[in-house]
């Protein structure tokens, strides 16, 4: 089975979804790998790295797009290469689906079954292959880092012959994936941390990695079947704002994670509660990608609100991209290997399995998936 492998078209990214090592487990499951000329430039993989793993090294991205089989990516397809792809093609890669619908269309017309990789269940099977967690993992680490850098005085406490410098205080909103490793992070460089999550089964985490939970009572809330946070009801965002602005007024480094999978994040933290801010503090706003939680923020911008620095960098685990590539590539091959035939050496899309029914979006010329279905209206239309 030809698996290819291109390089990323957006000149920011430096990640890459597939490294040396992992193009050497494809290999070794009986595919023929073709990865594009250049593919791992950005992490110093060299083309002579890759052929060394086994893959062949091609410099005709349309003609390796029309032999595949198999194209794995990191990011969605440039829509202009859709049809470059044959009828039958499984492609794997993120797809931002619920708002890339005309890319979404393009893939269904085309005929090529496109997996997901933000709608990988978060099942424990499919944890290996679970890139949504394993990128947010990252992008917790080097919020904290982008904090701490901008922030104007130390995180640990140090005691010291011209007095004892008190630690700095780390308040951290949401405590999923991302969240959770924004605490640990904070604790270990020594900081007195806080966290709050609408979901009170996650308070037990976050004492456990020795920040104390900030309880506010909201009523009824819950989770998804995926662990992601339930959105709350324009007066429980009022309760949770009210509560966040005593905690944020105390913090020197305010870190938002609330994302709602497939819509707009909430705004959390206003401009009302930023004036009650001390100035020189930080805030990190890892959903400005999705609309962003602080009112304000802007998109890879830092941005100076009554001298508050209100930081809304994107693709933040693009900034620890040699990790982050290794992570990402691991996903992509376990998903890969978890489905491989040995014996025919091919990548069967089995529809009845749930991590398939969970991720795949477009199959055999339609729009397969349940949610993006309903998005579209489409099940609608065909009453």
């Amino acid at each position: 089975m030809n698996l290819f492998i291109p390089r990323e078209t957006d000149p920011s990214e430096q990640r890459t979804p597939l490294t040396p090592s992992t193009a050497e487990r494809l290999v070794k499951l009986g595919a023929v790998v073709e990865v594009e000329a250049g593919l791992g430039a950005t992490l110093r993989h060299t083309d002579e790295a890759f052929s060394n793993a086994g893959a062949t090294v091609v410099t005709d991205r349309c003609a390796a797009l029309g032999r595949a089989k198999l194209v794995l990516r990191l990011h969605k397809p440039p829509r202009d290469e859709v049809a470059a792809m044959k009828p039958g093609t499984i492609h794997i890669s993120h797809l931002d689906p619920f708002n890339e619908t005309e890319l979404i269309q393009d893939l269904a017309s085309a005929g090529i079954s496109a997996l997901s990789m933000e709608l990988i269940p978060r099942t424990t099977i499919a944890q290996k292959m679970d890139a949504l967690s394993s990128q947010a993992n990252l992008a917790g680490y080097v919020a904290v880092i982008l904090a701490a850098a901008r922030l104007n005085k130390i995180l640990p406490m140090m005691m010291t012959p011209s007095g004892t410098l008190t630690p700095s205080r780390v308040f951290v909103i949401g405590a999923g994936v991302a969240g959770l490793q924004a605490i640990a992070t904070a604790k270990r460089l020594g900081a007195r941390v806080e966290a709050f999550d609408t979901r009170p089964v996650v308070e037990e985490q976050v004492l456990s990695l020795g920040a104390r939970f900030v309880k506010v009572e909201l009523g009824e809330t819950g989770q998804t079947k995926d662990g992601y946070a339930q959105e709350l009801t324009e007066e429980q965002l009022q309760k949770q704002r009210d509560a966040m602005a005593k905690a944020c007024a105390q913090a020197d480094i305010v870190i938002t994670t609330a994302q709602l999978f497939g819509r707009k994040a909430p705004v959390i933290v206003t401009r009302e509660i930023i004036a009650a801010m001390k100035p020189g503090s930080v805030i990190v706003d890892m959903a400005v990608e999705s609309g962003g939680n602080v009112e304000g923020s802007r998109l890879n911008e830092d941005v100076d609100i009554n001298g508050v620095a209100v930081l809304g960098f994107g693709n933040l685990p693009g900034r620890v991209p040699e990790h982050a590539s290794q992570m990402y590539a691991n996903n992509l091959v376990n998903l890969v290997d978890h489905f491989w035939d040995k014996e025919s050496k091919t990548f069967p899309l089995k529809l009845d399995d749930e991590i398939i029914q969970g991720c795949l979006v477009t199959h055999d010329g339609v729009i397969v998936h349940p949610a993006i279905r309903k998005k579209l209206n489409l099940d609608a239309e065909a009453q």
